[in-house]
């Protein structure tokens, strides 16, 4: 059985492997939403910044992206993905039922675990602030937003929520 991988965030930009192929997917009864700290990659313990993760809301949908990995890479990249996505123990990997156009596949996904602490859930305005303002090890919060933003419009998919972070996000950094 091949390995696929659903991109939600920065897989879709960067997914860190070249997939066999890619298939624009939806994920029921989830939603991509900024509801995680980000202390390492995009913010740091005293500054955290906001990554996006699958959230679970009954009767939502997530559209984004089903890498299929190469079967000769698929040991890689899952070590790879492994230790990019599950730096702290707040997303938990599970196998995901996607809707591909008239079909469905199992995909790997990374979900966040709503007990966790990383665990956040703050209105537009505050993400906003907290985005335009941290910095982490791989880099500004504002280029996560930005690229995942850029990705979204590029495959025609709708974000409300993402498309008014941006413009809040450019008005607080002053572009």
């Amino acid at each position: 059985m091949a390995l696929w991988v659903f991109g939600y965030g920065s897989l879709l930009w960067n997914p860190g492997f070249e997939p066999a192929q890619a298939k624009t997917a939806v994920l029921r009864d989830y939603t991509r939403s900024f509801c995680m700290l980000s202390i390492h990659h995009r913010g740091t313990d005293d500054d955290p910044g906001l990554v996006l993760a699958l959230d679970a809301t009954l009767g939502a949908q997530c559209t984004g992206v089903a890498f299929q990995v190469k079967p000769e890479e698929e040991v890689v990249v899952l070590a790879m993905l492994r230790e990019r996505e599950l730096i702290s123990s707040a997303y938990v990997e599970e196998i995901v039922k996607l809707q591909v156009g008239d079909a469905t596949l199992d995909a790997l996904a990374y979900v966040i675990d709503p007990d966790h602490v990383q665990y956040c859930q703050f209105d537009l305005e505050t993400q906003a602030k907290m985005i335009a303002r941290a910095v982490g090890g791989r880099g500004p919060n504002t280029e996560y937003l930005y690229n995942t933003a850029a990705h979204l419009t590029q495959m025609d998919i709708r974000d409300d929520d993402m498309t008014w972070l941006v413009g809040r996000v450019r008005i607080i950094v002053g572009q």
